[in-house]
């Protein structure tokens, strides 16, 4: 029998680490190939890991909540054969790296929620356990600069971070405030939160880790980006249409489902393509323009957090390859299989809040994108049309829109444009569409 030694696998650029969330076999159990094995969490996204082997785990290295690198093993396998196999990732160990009753000392207050003022710019990549050592600690961005990383690419790991706060009291630091750009303001700092009374019979649930992590993002969304919204009432009847011509053909072609988010996902990247400075992203006093359209897809989760999948390059697909990439997207979504790249790097996001019924809605712009369009439900509803005979009143399909924007660099003319194009798009939709 041979050892095999199980890796925590890379998981997209910038993802140096991961927390156990739970593990799906014990020590003692047999595993077959491909078989999901530990469900582990990012800053990204939640996923699974499933063993390349077959074979039976004789050790766990990492429990639940303990934090492993990526190239880390986190357990020991028996297989078939003779000797030791495993691909270990090896790094530099840091130096002045303190004893474990040390590290233990350290590490022990940061399992309580942090709360600081410190802010780090985009410019040094943290993880988010990094990032809460260093903001608990007091660590500005000038001592993280003179940390060596011993991670991937030299970014600084726990035991990195550990290890300087060990040491701290012992090497000179020289404290600078950030230099900021004066036209880019810094947010406010937030209030304290006002204690909330509880009364008998009140449950207290504690946020799990994506929800801090959604709070703490719509937080900095709203401070960091003055929103306007823009709305627009869309006759979308010939879509529904199309759709209902279509569904059973698509289906019974592909063995997928043909939604109505493909659709506006087309007529969004068409106004993208009008407007392109709607897809933009701000990096102090610069306007950075994308050369690539890529769409978030806002996505409820069955546990009721939402997460966003990303469309990349959405404007190099035909109708047929959006529907399939949305359906892969949500169903890897909602069963836990997405990977952190699968979420990084859109330009643009759609949610779809008429998937609950609602009419409309006003979103919150993610970072660090500048605008983001609301889908309402389509309602069925009286309306005048114009015809060559005079006005009538039809009964009609029709849709609220909403756009939100960053009123930094999006104006109420652009913003408001390309809202009216969505909606010329729509309402125009051609029912001889191929699909």
């Amino acid at each position: 029998m041979a050892e095999y030694k199980l890796l925590l696998p890379s998981m997209g650029e910038g993802v140096m680490e991961a927390t156990i969330i739970t593990w799906l076999f014990n020590e003692g159990d047999n595993v077959k190939e491909d078989d999901s094995v530990v469900e582990i969490a990012t800053d990204k996204v939640d996923s699974d890991v499933p063993t390349p082997v077959s074979g039976k785990i004789v050790k766990i290295l990492k429990q639940k909540d303990e934090v492993a690198k990526v190239g880390e093993a986190i357990a020991i396998l028996e297989i078939e054969g003779e000797g030791a196999a495993s691909e270990e990732v090896k790094a530099e160990t840091p130096a002045a790296t303190p004893d474990a009753d040390t590290l233990k000392a350290i590490e022990e207050p940061l399992q309580a929620t942090i709360a600081s003022n410190v802010e780090f710019s985009g410019d040094l990549y943290l993880s988010p356990l990094v990032k809460s050592i260093a903001q608990q600690e007091n660590i500005s961005e000038t001592e993280l600069k003179s940390i060596k990383g011993s991670g991937l690419e030299g970014r600084i790991t726990k035991e990195d971070i550990l290890a300087y706060v060990a040491n701290r009291g012992n090497q000179p630091v020289q404290q600078a405030a950030p230099v900021q750009a004066a036209s880019t303001p810094k947010p406010a700092a937030t209030a304290p939160a006002a204690t909330v009374p509880v009364s008998a019979g009140d449950e207290i649930i504690p946020m799990d880790r994506m929800r801090k992590i959604i709070a703490e993002n719509m937080v900095k969304a709203k401070q960091i980006a003055p929103h306007v919204t823009s709305f627009i009432e869309t006759d979308v009847t010939n879509v529904v249409k199309w759709r209902n011509k279509n569904k059973a053909v698509f289906e019974k072609r592909e063995g997928e489902k043909l939604t109505f988010m493909p659709i506006f996902v087309k007529a969004v990247v068409k106004a993208i393509q009008d407007f392109p400075m709607i897809n933009v992203s701000i990096n102090g006093e610069n306007i950075i323009k994308k050369k690539n359209i890529n769409i978030g897809m806002a996505t409820a989760l069955p546990d009721g957090n939402l997460i966003v999948p990303v469309i990349k390059n959405a404007d190099q697909l035909s109708l047929s390859g959006l529907a399939k990439a949305i359906n892969d997207l949500a169903y890897r979504a909602r069963n836990k299989k997405l990977r952190p790249e699968d979420t990084q790097g859109a330009t643009y996001t759609i949610s779809n809040v008429g998937s609950f019924g609602n009419l409309m809605g006003t979103p919150i712009i993610p970072q660090p994108q500048v605008a983001i369009l609301a889908i309402g439900a389509i309602v069925k509803k009286p309306a005048v049309l114009e015809t060559a005979d005079g006005d009538v009143i039809a009964i009609r399909n029709l849709m609220f829109m909403s756009h939100s924007y960053d009123h930094r660099v999006v104006d109420g003319s652009l913003g408001g444009m390309m809202l009216k194009h969505v909606h010329d798009y729509l309402e125009n939709w051609d029912l001889n569409t191929e699909i």
